[in-house]
């Protein structure tokens, strides 16, 4: 794959590399939305600490 990408005009090379760009910042796009799922679940099943830094980092000490 990567000799054949080798071989392509370089307007080629440029047009793939923008299609995988485009691709890798959906993909990030998809992985923070199902994170942002996963933190609205626990949230509501109450099983995520909230606070300021010093709050949480208070709360790890006491455990």
């Amino acid at each position: 794959m990567i000799e054949e990408f080798n071989l392509l005009p370089l307007d080629d090379k440029e047009f793939a590399a923008e299609i995988i760009k485009k691709q890798l910042i959906e993909a990030k796009r998809d992985a923070i939305a199902k994170r942002v799922k996963e933190v609205q679940a626990n949230l509501k099943k109450g099983i995520v600490k909230r606070g300021t830094v010093k709050e949480l980092y208070k709360d790890l000490e006491s455990d």
